[in-house]
């Protein structure tokens, strides 16, 4: 618990097999909040914006950063996190089970990556994936391999950026359209396995499309208006929490939907405010690009 007798956020997760993301506190106890849809949420950032450090290790420099960074890291500890990164590819000795995958974030946006067997589906609710399939498991370097060789073969990317994820929420088409998608690169990807040949240690596996939309709070009507651009010293943030896909909590707030990347959280001291205050933190239309963020 900070001087001021608030907390830090340590970020938001979606636990496997759990109904409902949670934010993490880091204080006295480490703890967590679980975030219902129809549940007010109100805090007020207290202070300076500090590094949140490396792999649970302090910033030694205590460093300020900046309030727009979703990373909340100084460049020394940045560095240091990407380190011991496999999205970085520096760590080719892992001996967990990966698993590759394709995920759908809107018309025409999906990607293809790799997870650790053993997170389950948590990465793809992370990054806020609308629909996504396995594709096929297997060692680290051989996942990481089918993943390049489909990235090229199909054309699409390995990273989308959360300000065009955020910008479709509220025009997503129909389940059997954005599933159709998913279905129709899977079929060509499935098609490359003798042809451009898989690795051999890579398992292919079935066609199940899993789709979050119930999960996120989207399968109805969904408003988003504008988005958080960063937080400051004596700014509130309160409403109603009405949607959440990846990092973002979708807010009913007296003047429409405001969308909270809670990557902005970390770093700061938070102290409770009333849910029903006005937004005193810095916002953009999300038409306008939102937040300048991480591709993740």
């Amino acid at each position: 618990m900070g001087s001021t007798g608030g907390w830090r956020c340590s970020g938001l997760r979606w636990p496997e097999g759990a109904d409902a993301p949670v934010l993490g506190w880091l204080g006295g106890a480490a703890r967590v909040s679980v975030l219902g849809y129809g549940k007010e949420l109100g805090f007020r950032a207290a202070g300076e914006r500090h590094c949140v450090g490396a792999r649970g290790n302090v910033c030694p420099l205590g460093a300020l950063v900046s309030g727009r960074s979703t990373g909340a890291r100084c460049p020394e500890c940045a560095r240091l996190d990407r380190a011991h990164s496999v999205a970085a590819d520096t760590i080719a000795d892992d001996p967990r089970t990966y698993r590759v995958y394709l995920a759908w974030f809107g018309p025409g946006m999906v990607k293809v990556g790799i997870t650790a067997e053993e997170r389950g589906a948590a990465r793809l609710r992370e990054q806020g994936a609308v629909v996504f399939s396995w594709l096929g498991r297997g060692p680290l370097m051989a996942a990481r391999r089918t993943e390049e060789l489909l990235r090229a073969a199909l054309g699409v990317p390995d990273r989308i950026p959360y300000a065009r994820k955020r910008a479709v929420r509220a025009v997503l088409p129909g389940v059997a359209e954005r599933v159709a998608e998913v279905e129709e690169l899977y079929g060509r990807a499935a098609a490359l396995e003798t042809g451009a040949g898989w690795p051999q240690s890579l398992e292919r596996l079935p066609f199940e499309p899993v789709d979050h939309t119930g999960v996120f709070g989207l399968d109805g009507p969904v408003e988003v208006g504008r988005a958080v651009t960063e937080l400051v010293d004596g700014g509130v943030v309160g409403g109603r929490l009405v949607a959440a896909a990846g990092p973002d909590l979708h807010l009913a707030t007296a003047d429409g939907v405001v969308v909270l990347d809670t990557r902005l959280m970390t770093g700061w001291e938070l102290v409770g405010a009333d849910a029903r205050s006005r937004v005193t933190v810095p916002v953009v239309d999300i038409g306008g690009g939102g937040v300048q963020d991480g591709l993740f």
